[in-house]
C-alpha cells in the first residue's frame, strides 16, 4: 500500500467503494487522514464498516467539514450529469480528486532523492498492452517495477515507493479526470477514437480528459505521443516548449518506403554525428516509426519484431514503440529494450493466440470493444473467420468497411447481430445468437477450407448484453475452442 500523506486528521469523503474507493480509504488513512465512507451498495457499505472504517450517509452530512472528495472513476464528474457528491462538494468548496491524484500527490510528498520514477499510460486503445509490455521490459532489465492503476492492481494498493523503483501506470479518462497535479515522468498517449463520449460530453470533452496526462507535464518530463489521428496530433503540437517529446507515427513511413528494415542500423549511429549518437544513447528521440515488424527512430532501425509472436501487427510495432522509447527513458540500454520486446508473452484477451485444432489458429480478442480496435486485429490478418457482435457503440462497424474484404465469413452474436449484417451487407454473415454457437460455425467453416485459417474473435462491441465484462467473454470463448479439441497454445 501507498500511505498518502498531506490530509492528516482532516475528515476526507470516500464514494464508491469498489476496488479503487476501498483502496484510496485505505491509503488515506495510513497516511493519517478520517476518511468518511458511503456507497449506494448496501453490501459494500457493510464491508467497510468490517474493515473499521467510519460510514456515514453523505446524503446528510456537513460538507463543510470535508477537505476533499475521493470520487470512484465509476461516477460522472461531469456528464451525462454530475454526481450528487460532486454537486454537494462544490457548493462547499471542496476538491475533487481520484486516486491516481491521491498517487500523485504521494510521489510528490517524498524528498526528491527517495522517488520513484513514474511511467504511466492512456489511450482509446493499446493502453493495457502497452503498460504490460513496459513492465515487462523493465523487469527483464531487472529493474524494481510495480505496474497497476486501471490495469490489475489499484495504484494506491502497489507496494510503497522505494528508491529507484519504477511504477508503470495505466490510467483511464476517467481517472485523468480526477487529477490536478499528476506529472509522471513519462507520459504516454497511444491513440485517441471516439469513445466513452457519454461520459465526457462528446469528443471535446473527451480529448481534453485524455491530454490532462500531459497537464503538469514539465521541464525534464518524457512525452510520447501517437500522432496517427487528428486529436493526438492537435495534443502533441500543443504541448509547451519544454522537456523533450517523442512523436510515435505507425501509418505514416516519414523516412520513406513501406518495406521491412528501413533505416540505419544503430550499430552505425555515429554516421548521423556525435549529436545526434549521444542522443542515441541517452534515450533521446524525436520521432518514430512502427511498421509492421519494424520499429525505427530519428532514422535509426532499432527492432526486427517479426520474432516477437506476442506482437503481430501494425499496433504491436506501435505498442513496442512506446515500449522502447519509455524504457530507454528510464535508462535501460538499447540491446536489453528489444530483448525484452521480442520474448514479451502477450495479455490474456488481446490478440490472444488461444489455441489450434488441426490448421486453425483461434485467436481471442475479446478486449476489442469498439470498432477502433477491432481494426487493428482484422488488418493483422489477410483473411480471417470473424466473430464479431455484443452491445454496438457509436457508429457499430461503419469504420471497418474497407477491411470486410479480409472477412471470409462473420459469425454474429448479441444485441449487435442485426444492425452489423446490415453493414456488412454482401459480406458472407451468418447469425448465431451466441458466443458457443459462433466458435462451432467458424471452427467447422474454417476447417472446411483445407487452409491455414484464423478464427477470430473481436467483437467491436460491448459485452455487456450478455457478459459482466470482455475478460468473461474472453473465457468464455477459449472455453468453447478448447471443447472443440483444440490444443492450447501454450502446449502447441
Amino acid at each position: 500500500m501507498i500511505p498518502v500523506p498531506g490530509f492528516e486528521g482532516r475528515r476526507i469523503a470516500v464514494f464508491g467503494l469498489g476496488r479503487s474507493g476501498l483502496t484510496a480509504a485505505r491509503a488515506l488513512k495510513a497516511g493519517g487522514a478520517l476518511p468518511v465512507l458511503w456507497d449506494d451498495s448496501v453490501s459494500s457499505r457493510m464491508q467497510a464498516e468490517a474493515e473499521g472504517f467510519d460510514v456515514e450517509d453523505l446524503t446528510t452530512a456537513d460538507w463543510s467539514g470535508f477537505a476533499a472528495l475521493v470520487l470512484s472513476p465509476g461516477a460522472p464528474l461531469t456528464h451525462p450529469k454530475p454526481h450528487w457528491t460532486v454537486d454537494k462538494a462544490k457548493a462547499a468548496g471542496v476538491e475533487v480528486i481520484g486516486d491516481i491524484e491521491l498517487f500523485a500527490r504521494a510521489i510528490a510528498a517524498l524528498p526528491e532523492s527517495e522517488r520513484p520514477l513514474v511511467v504511466a499510460i492512456t489511450g482509446t486503445n493499446g493502453k493495457s498492452t502497452t503498460t504490460a509490455l513496459i513492465g515487462w521490459v523493465l523487469k527483464q532489465a531487472g529493474m524494481i517495477v510495480h505496474v497497476g492503476g486501471n490495469i490489475g492492481i489499484g495504484v494506491l494498493a502497489l507496494p510503497a515507493p522505494t528508491p529507484g523503483a519504477v511504477y508503470v501506470i495505466e490510467v483511464s479518462s476517467y481517472q485523468l479526470d480526477l487529477t490536478t497535479s499528476f506529472a509522471p515522468d513519462v507520459g504516454i498517449l497511444t491513440n485517441i477514437s471516439p469513445d466513452h463520449l457519454d461520459r465526457h460530453g462528446g469528443m471535446e470533452g473527451y480529448v481534453a480528459a485524455k491530454a490532462r496526462i500531459f497537464r503538469a507535464h514539465g521541464d525534464g518530463k518524457v512525452a510520447l505521443v501517437g500522432v496517427d489521428d487528428a486529436w493526438g496530433k492537435q495534443i502533441h503540437q500543443g504541448l509547451p516548449p519544454q522537456g523533450w517529446t517523442t512523436s510515435i507515427l505507425t501509418n505514416i513511413a516519414v523516412i520513406g518506403g513501406s518495406s521491412r528494415l528501413i533505416g540505419l542500423p544503430v550499430t552505425r549511429v555515429i554516421e548521423r554525428g556525435e549529436a545526434r549518437a549521444r542522443a542515441f544513447e541517452e534515450g533521446r528521440f524525436i520521432s518514430m516509426e512502427a511498421l509492421p515488424g519494424d520499429v525505427t527512430a530519428d532514422g535509426l532501425h532499432l527492432a526486427d519484431l517479426t520474432e516477437a509472436r506476442s506482437l503481430p501487427g501494425r499496433h504491436n510495432a506501435q505498442n513496442a514503440a512506446f515500449a522502447y522509447a519509455a524504457a530507454r527513458a528510464v535508462g535501460v540500454p538499447h540491446d536489453t529494450a528489444v530483448e525484452g520486446l521480442l520474448t514479451f508473452p502477450g495479455l490474456a484477451h488481446r490478440m490472444e493466440h488461444v489455441a489450434t485444432l488441426g490448421r486453425v489458429r483461434f485467436i481471442n480478442d475479446s478486449k476489442a470493444t469498439n470498432a477502433d480496435a477491432a481494426r487493428q486485429a482484422l488488418s493483422s490478418y489477410e483473411r480471417s473467420f470473424w466473430i464479431a457482435g455484443g452491445r454496438a457503440k457509436a457508429g457499430g462497424i461503419d469504420d471497418l468497411e474497407d477491411l470486410f474484404p479480409r472477412v471470409a465469413e462473420a459469425f454474429l452474436i448479441g444485441e449487435a447481430a442485426r444492425p452489423f449484417a446490415a453493414r456488412l451487407d454482401d459480406t458472407p454473415h451468418r447469425f448465431c445468437g451466441d458466443l458457443a454457437t459462433a466458435v462451432k460455425a467458424a471452427a467447422a467453416a474454417a476447417a472446411a477450407t483445407g487452409r491455414d485459417e484464423v478464427v477470430l474473435l473481436s467483437p467491436a462491441a460491448a459485452s455487456f448484453d450478455q457478459y459482466p465484462d470482455f475478460e468473461a467473454r474472453g473465457e468464455a470463448f477459449r472455453a468453447a475452442v478448447l471443447a472443440l479439441g483444440a490444443v492450447p497454445a501454450s502446449a502447441s
